[in-house]
C-alpha cells in the first residue's frame, strides 16, 4: 500500500504500524480480502492511494495495482443536499456529503409548497446512519405530506438547516462538486443559499 500525499508527485509505502490499518483475511466462499486505512488528522488536500495484494505464492491479486483518489477537508461543511432522482414519481432520497471530524448534532429538511406552506419536516434522527463523507439518506420521501397524504404534481422547495454545537454549518454550493451518483448541473444549478426545489412527477 502506497499513497501520494497533496503537492507530491512521488508515491510513498504505507508504515502500517503508523496508522490503523485493518486487515481482513479472504475466506473460502467469497475469497476476497479487504484492508481499511482510516487516517486521521491529516492535512487538507487530494491524497492519491494505491494498493496491491498478493497470495501466499507471492501472486499479485491483479496487473496493475488499485488506485483512487481522496480529498481530506478538515472544516465542518456540507455538499449541497440533492434530492435522487429529481424529478421523481413515486420514492426520492437526499444525497449530500459532510466534511470536518464530526457529524453535525442538528439537521432539518422542510418540503414546502412554492406558498411557503411546510408539508413534510425530517430531522435528523430521521434521515438513518449518517456519517463524514457521502451519504444518501435511509428515508425514503413518497410524495406525502405529514399526515400521509398525497400531494399533487409539481414544483416543491426544501430547505436545510444544519447546525454543530449550536453553529451553522457552511454549506457548498459550486459546479465543481459532484457525488457518488453523478448529480448533474441541473440539480446543482436548483440549489441556492440553502433551498432548492423538487419537481414531483406521477
Amino acid at each position: 500500500m502506497w499513497w501520494k500525499k497533496p503537492n507530491s508527485t512521488q508515491f510513498e509505502r504505507i508504515d502500517f504500524d503508523s496508522f490503523d490499518i485493518k486487515f481482513i483475511p479472504a475466506n473460502s466462499v467469497s475469497n476476497i480480502a479487504r484492508a481499511e486505512f482510516s487516517p486521521k488528522n491529516l492535512p487538507d488536500g487530494i491524497y492519491t492511494l494505491k494498493v496491491q495484494s498478493n497470495d501466499a505464492n507471492l501472486n499479485n491479486a491483479g496487473s496493475t495495482e488499485y488506485q483512487i483518489n481522496f480529498t481530506v477537508v478538515n472544516q465542518k461543511s456540507a455538499t449541497n443536499f440533492y434530492p435522487y432522482p429529481n424529478p421523481f414519481t413515486s420514492a426520492m432520497r437526499f444525497v449530500f456529503t459532510l466534511t470536518g471530524n464530526e457529524v453535525p448534532d442538528y439537521i432539518n429538511i422542510k418540503i414546502m409548497t412554492i406558498q411557503g406552506k411546510v408539508v413534510k419536516e425530517l430531522n435528523k434522527d430521521d434521515l438513518g446512519n449518517i456519517h463524514v463523507g457521502s451519504n444518501i439518506t435511509d428515508v425514503v420521501w413518497d410524495g406525502t405530506d405529514q399526515y400521509g397524504d398525497r400531494l399533487s404534481n409539481g414544483v416543491y422547495l426544501y430547505t436545510v438547516t444544519i447546525k454543530s454545537n449550536g453553529e451553522d454549518i457552511t454549506q457548498i454550493n459550486s459546479d465543481n462538486v459532484s457525488n457518488d451518483l453523478n448529480a448533474d448541473k441541473a440539480n446543482n444549478n436548483l440549489f441556492k443559499h440553502h433551498t432548492g426545489k423538487i419537481v414531483l412527477l406521477r
